[in-house]
């Protein structure tokens, strides 16, 4: 299984290290977040490690929507409760909310489309920075502070036209943009999914982007060149 690596699961409660949640982010989602990295003080558990368990335990339904309501530290137990309903709220062993799913449609538990969708999903989720927000920020005039880069995975939502896969499956950016305020963006990646060259299903990846100072090249880039050295070392 793709998964079985990045977590140990205990009776019902799931838990993962900084180091498993470092691994997928960089092994699966070629993704060099800092908040991912096991020394970071503020680290956190990808939630594209969360939605991809999210769909290994309800499947994959024609509307789906994830919301992140909470940060997931390392080591923190989880619970995803057994459910069959179309709202699901995925939380902590204090009981508190950490993702809440809303689902409609029918709902596929195929194992091939469910490991596609993660595998291709998470690799163009991965593409946040600098691939995608880098040309939105320039545009804007802005960018997060490279000292202290607060880049957060807000929520996702899928819509399909169809559960069936009969080619390999692959995601591309349909479009881009930036909702701009004083201290913060609101950034919204839009996206296809295509079955070969068929779009099955569509989707919107909504980010924060916090701490928004003025737009300044030369720092961005040289983050964005230390960025890139280490995911090439890597």
């Amino acid at each position: 299984m793709l998964l079985e690596s990045y977590y140990t699961k205990y009776e019902n409660i799931v838990r993962i290290t900084a180091e498993q949640a470092s691994d997928f982010a960089k092994q699966q989602c070629h993704d060099f977040n800092p908040l991912h990295d096991p020394d970071n003080k503020r680290f956190c558990v990808p939630g594209d490690l969360l939605f991809a368990l999210a769909l290994y335990e309800y499947g994959v339904s024609e509307s789906m929507s994830f919301t992140f309501t909470n940060m997931v530290g390392a080591n923190m137990g989880i619970i995803f409760p057994e459910a069959d309903s179309e709202h699901i709220i995925i939380t902590n062993e204090q009981g508190k909310s950490v993702l809440e799913i809303k689902k409609d449609g029918n709902t596929s538990h195929d194992p091939v489309l469910i490991e596609s969708l993660i595998k291709n999903y998470v690799v163009f989720s991965g593409q946040n920075f600098p691939t995608l927000l880098m040309p939105l920020m320039k545009k804007h005039n802005v960018m997060f502070n490279p000292a202290r880069p607060l880049v957060m995975y807000n929520s996702m939502s899928l819509e399909f036209e169809s559960l069936s896969l009969n080619n390999p499956l692959h995601v591309e950016l349909s479009d881009a943009y930036f909702e701009v305020e004083p201290k913060r963006a609101d950034s919204f990646l839009n996206f296809d999914i295509f079955d070969g060259q068929k779009v099955i299903g569509k989707g919107i990846k909504k980010l924060i982007v916090a701490g928004l100072k003025p737009y300044d090249h030369e720092r961005i880039s040289a983050f964005s060149l230390a960025y890139e050295s280490r995911r090439s070392a890597f």
